[in-house]
């Protein structure tokens, strides 16, 4: 599933909507763009090309924000020496793997909030008034929608929004699909293609075949399962999701690759109503909080989705049809959630394991020894559990 965050800070209060300085010995203030839900910083100073790594440093230690006006590019020289500063304590791969994890997270947090108080102004247009600022105008009006007022964000979003914006344009190659998908911004983007490859080559159950065939694809994102399941030849293919971006995602998706005839994008909280011969769920893998925007696709606090997606599954099944779970391992791996627990909600469902699809995950992560949580990723395996309804027909 992919998902955005509400916007609220980790407090649960309504973030702050304005930034506020003194700049020339006046008061100023300016709307807030924070994607994560972050509250601007409390103390914000007036920034250039002077301020040396080491003293931003000093500054973002104490939560200083910085709101810079010097040169653009500079700005982002600044922030990688920044960054170079904040990954000097980072842990060696580790072998209490729940330990290294808890770890990881609260470092990626620190990470996040560190380098996200070098701040950028933006004019009304979302035109940058840095010395030699690229037009981002473009990117920052996908993301934050039309534009209006003069604002402040942090840099290290805006870089955020500009490759969200470039991987939008030119699209990702799924290979089993033979085309291209384009993710927007807060949509999880399918670079991981073994997940995809489960799909397209897993036999279909009856109920998915035939000229009444319907399926269900939960949580559907950029709408990539619903066209490969589209073009697997389901006549008729539901994608649910209830965040509007994934939505307007998906459908752009689907009109791309001509499948408007087969597949419908609609918003639901997991199931759309009625029943179908195939339901697919690609829930987010890892049971724990998102720390930043980018999260929310893979982490899945106390396992909401997939709870919701086995518990509501065999009431949305025809008699023959199946339910197809696609879920790493990596949560098992990482101590947060057991085989044994995953197998309880399988039963306590009502759901039986018809077969269960195994494939070796070859991204880059999966071979990087550096890697804090490298035994875990080194061990991680991706299934795809067919399921039916205890007691469903031809069990």
């Amino acid at each position: 599933m992919n998902e955005t965050k509400s916007p609220s800070g980790a407090t649960g209060q309504p973030t702050p909507t304005r930034a506020t300085w003194v700049e020339a010995g006046e008061p100023r203030s300016a709307p807030w763009h924070s994607e994560s839900g972050w509250a601007p910083p409390k103390r914000i100073v007036i920034a250039d090309d002077t301020l040396t790594a080491d003293a931003a440093y000093r500054l973002a230690k104490a939560g200083t924000g910085m709101l810079w006006r010097g040169d653009y590019h500079n700005a982002r020289q600044l922030l990688q020496a920044l960054a170079r500063r904040v990954d000097r304590g980072r842990h060696a791969p580790a072998t209490d793997l729940a330990a290294a994890f808890r770890r990881h997270r609260t470092e990626a947090l620190r990470r996040a909030r560190l380098l996200g108080l070098l701040l950028v102004p933006l004019e009304a247009d979302y035109t940058v008034p840095l010395r030699r600022a690229p037009d981002l105008r473009q990117a920052c009006a996908e993301t934050y929608g039309p534009a209006g007022e003069a604002s402040v964000t942090s840099l290290r979003e805006l870089i955020g929004l500009v490759g969200a914006h470039e991987w939008r344009i030119n699209g990702v190659e799924v290979p089993a699909l033979g085309a291209r998908i384009h993710p927007h911004y807060g949509v999880f983007s399918p670079v991981r293609g073994e997940y995809l490859d489960l799909a397209a080559t897993a036999p279909l159950p009856a109920g998915a075949e035939g000229p009444q065939g319907t399926a269900f694809d939960i949580g559907t994102g950029t709408g990539v399962l619903s066209a490969i399941l589209a073009r697997r030849g389901i006549r008729r293919v539901v994608g649910t999701d209830q965040e509007p971006r994934a939505l307007a995602c998906a459908r752009e998706n689907i009109g791309r690759l001509g499948l408007t005839g087969q597949v419908k994008i609609v918003e639901a909280d997991l199931f759309p109503p009625g029943r179908a011969g195939l339901v697919v769920c690609n829930p987010p893998w890892i049971p724990a909080a998102a720390v930043t925007a980018t999260d929310f696709a893979v982490y899945d606090p106390d396992s909401r989705m997939l709870r919701g997606f086995l518990s509501g599954l065999a009431a949305h099944l025809e008699p023959a049809g199946e339910g197809w779970l696609i879920l790493s391992d990596i949560a098992e791996h990482l101590g947060l959630r057991s085989r044994s627990e995953l197998l309880d909600l399988i039963e306590d469902a009502g759901l039986e394991v018809v077969a269960r699809l195994d494939t070796k995950p070859v991204h880059r992560r999966a071979t990087d020894t550096a890697d804090p949580l490298y035994l875990a990723r080194s061990k991680e395996m991706t299934s795809l559990w067919r399921l039916r309804a205890t007691g469903a027909a031809g069990s």
